[in-house]
């Protein structure tokens, strides 16, 4: 019988442990606001597991040092705050074009520049998703739990070996310092994704770093620790062996198939929960920390005989567009709460019938949506419609 153990973490605590629970065994950053906690613990229990902890000069040389842990061999990841995840978008564009496994925590707080860095906010939501520059896919994970930031985070990880690419896991503020009660899972409760090591392959393997697979699918992760199996590595455009080719045929076929080993496998990718949404004529559509308080909404409203269902995205980018549209073609209208002027909302406007009512509930000055706020936006919807 396992022996369960019960933790009481924060969720920047959470995430580091459930990094090093995942593999993770290089962690390099530079302390920001409201994200230090994460570095803090790192530092303190990564060597305790055989990892190395830095601390770089700034956020450039940290999202560097991870890519280059993770191309010698390593599982790797940094954490920061937005004035720091601008700083390492140049970085996360990289990762991607060299499809490199590491993991990107973004604790957010209010912006833009220094902003409100004592308060939560959904403010980098856009910006996880077109942050770095040219045509890319992204993977983002938001949880709104710290048993979720846990339980995701080593999640995080198995997709970046999956698909060999960044992985973004949002957080904000409020759930980075919250503190709560959670039963770690056992060993048996939890899938890690390992490298695929040299020994693994055959004998008259050829290793080719960027092979295609069938075009669409993600490259099979054969990362190997440099020094045994070597390669080329190079952001700009290249064929499969790693080394440049400028050419158009390269450069068309190598940027989409970056780009269709996410979007082509969506439905293996994206998570969500869902509360209620069998019978809903409402829908009421919250991430992160905001959807707690829109499921205290929904109870209230359901007290109230109101036929309110929530949808939760787990994963932030790419949307879960399929489970999503089928959610919205049964609702008359749609409530969609965010700790920002509507970012995520206007995506989902684009999966939404015309006939169906909307209402924005945003807030950027640092306080969080109270559920009295989302139900006021449910009754708003039910009687006056559009509002966005």
């Amino acid at each position: 019988m396992d022996n369960k153990k019960i933790v009481f973490w924060q969720g920047n605590e959470a995430a580091a442990y459930g990094a090093i629970k995942a593999g993770c065994r290089f962690y390099a950053g530079y302390p920001i606001t409201p994200s230090s906690e994460i570095a803090e613990t790192m530092a303190r229990e990564l060597p305790k597991h055989g990892g190395v902890f830095i601390q770089m000069e700034d956020e450039i040389a940290s999202a560097a040092a991870i890519i280059g842990a993770s191309l010698a061999g390593v599982k790797s990841m940094t954490a920061t705050s937005g004035p720091g995840f601008s700083l390492m978008q140049e970085a996360l564009g990289y990762a991607i074009m060299t499809e490199t496994p590491c993991v990107f925590v973004n604790v957010m707080r209010g912006g833009p520049s220094t902003g409100l860095p004592t308060k939560p906010s959904q403010g980098d939501i856009m910006q996880a998703r077109w942050g770095t520059h040219g045509d890319h896919a992204i993977i983002a994970l938001y949880p709104s739990t710290v048993e979720e930031v846990y339980k995701y985070i080593i999640h995080a990880f198995n997709l970046s070996e999956i698909y060999r690419t960044p992985v973004i896991f949002l957080m904000d503020e409020t759930l980075g310092h919250m503190r709560e009660t959670f039963e770690l899972p056992s060993d048996k409760e939890i899938e890690i994704i390992k490298r695929i090591s040299e020994k693994d392959l055959e004998e008259e393997e050829i290793f080719v770093p960027y092979a295609e697979s069938e075009y669409a699918e993600p490259t099979p992760n054969a990362l190997i620790e440099m020094g045994k199996t070597r390669f080329h590595v190079s952001g700009l455009v290249h064929d499969e062996s790693g080394f440049p080719n400028a050419t158009y045929e390269t450069a068309e076929k190598l940027i989409k198939r970056l780009t269709n080993k996410v979007k082509l496998h969506i439905d293996e990718i994206t998570l969500y929960d869902e509360y209620l949404t069998e019978d809903a004529e409402v829908l009421v559509i919250a991430y992160g920390v905001v959807a707690r308080s829109a499921k205290e909404a929904v109870k209230i409203a359901r007290q109230d005989r109101m036929r309110v269902g929530l949808f939760k995205p787990i994963t932030i980018w790419p949307i879960p567009v399929h489970e999503l549209k089928k959610r919205l073609s049964k609702v008359e209208a749609v409530v969609i709460p965010e700790m920002n002027l509507g970012q995520y909302g206007r995506e989902i406007l684009k999966l939404i019938k015309p006939s169906t009512k909307v209402k924005f509930i945003n807030k950027v000055g640092g306080e969080l949506i109270t559920p009295e706020e989302i139900l006021d936006g449910i009754n708003e919807v039910l009687t006056e419609g559009f509002d966005f």
